[in-house]
């Protein structure tokens, strides 16, 4: 197989899931096109430029969701595209604008440039689980047939309700756009994604997943009946489904479930310095799980590796390792971690 048939475009390849993602493309022999919004600025793409292989397989391209046409040369050549990149202001003050707009644009600009290159044999989408279970009342169990209720998510506008409400109308447009176009497309769905990182700063979702360990109470909401998948895992499932000509359609990507409660006991445990509450308001012991089925990727044979555990302790490392959370809750650490 020549260098041409290998040769794969990852777009937000500087963020959380992104450069992972990269890391793993290049330690299995893919030359990486990595998209970016700014190549030249250092401290954003370090990261990328410093990983094994980077030297021989990796180049930079210069690309934003909100400019149509840019990621034309990027995706030029290219046999597979891995599209993660999103915007994630959950602080937005105009998000039908700053977020909504560019990510479906972002999706649809992409697709084009896929036609146009005529290379690309398959588009793996990064979804999200906020584009199955945000409605009213919780089931017990989501599957890929799911889909978040739009018009809930701009009624209560709870935490980060542009983001569910732009992934869910982006991947819907990109189902209507790879029929009209005949485009080999898969979207994969993630829970959670907690684990380690590459990147400098504080990933997304490592805010939400580990709110209960800082006590940022506006995340709680999200995980009072939480979904979770290890970022190795997830990355890996990316390249697993890029590579099985038999994968189609929809593939939710959950490893474990767990309600704030049962998580925050699993934290208590492991990290007492961090004084992880054993009580959240309007929860209690009968609160359920609400799970989502993985059942359909794993009948593809892909295995998940990774426990809750893991994922957790391997997040507090990177967090720590980076000076993102302090070795301690305690005011007085008294010679204490």
């Amino acid at each position: 197989m020549g260098s041409e048939a290998m040769t794969v475009c990852v777009t937000g390849a500087a963020g959380f899931i992104g450069s992972w993602l990269v890391m793993r493309l290049l330690e299995q022999g893919y030359v990486v096109k990595a998209t970016v919004r700014d190549p030249d600025n250092m401290k954003k793409v370090k990261h990328l430029l410093d990983l094994p292989n980077a030297k021989e397989r990796l180049t930079l391209w210069k690309a934003d969701l909100a400019d149509e046409g840019s990621f034309d040369q990027a995706i030029q050549g290219c046999t597979g595209v891995f599209h993660v990149a999103t915007p994630m202001d959950f602080e937005s003050k105009d998000p039908e604008n700053e977020v909504i707009k560019p990510t479906i644009n972002g999706v649809l600009g992409i697709m084009k440039s896929c036609a146009d290159a005529k290379t690309v044999r398959r588009l793996v989408f990064t979804s999200s689980a906020g584009t199955v279970n945000v409605e009213e009342h919780q089931k017990p169990e989501y599957d890929e047939s799911c889909w978040s209720d739009i018009e809930f998510c701009r009624a209560k506008k709870m935490t980060g309700w542009m983001y569910f409400v732009s992934k869910t109308l982006a991947e819907k447009a990109a189902w209507e756009f790879a029929k009209e176009k005949n485009i080999d497309f898969i979207s994969i769905i993630p829970t959670l994604v907690v684990g380690p990182f590459i990147t400098p700063s504080m990933p997304p979702s490592l805010i939400t997943a580990l709110s209960p360990l800082t006590g940022k109470e506006s995340h709680y909401s999200i995980i009072r009946q939480g979904q979770f998948v290890h970022l190795d895992d997830l990355c890996n499932a990316h390249i697993y489904l890029f590579n099985h000509p038999e994968a189609k359609g929809r593939y939710i990507c959950s490893s474990h479930n767990a309600t704030i409660l049962e998580l925050s006991k699993m934290l208590r445990e492991k990290y007492p310095e961090y004084n992880v509450p054993s009580e959240f308001k309007g929860v209690d012991e009968t609160l359920k799980n609400v799970s989502f089925s993985s059942k359909k990727l794993k009948d593809l044979g892909f295995p998940f590796k990774f426990s809750l555990e893991n994922m957790y302790d391997e997040a507090i490392a990177s967090c720590r390792e980076k000076g993102l959370i302090p070795l301690s809750n305690e005011k007085d650490v008294n010679g204490k971690i």
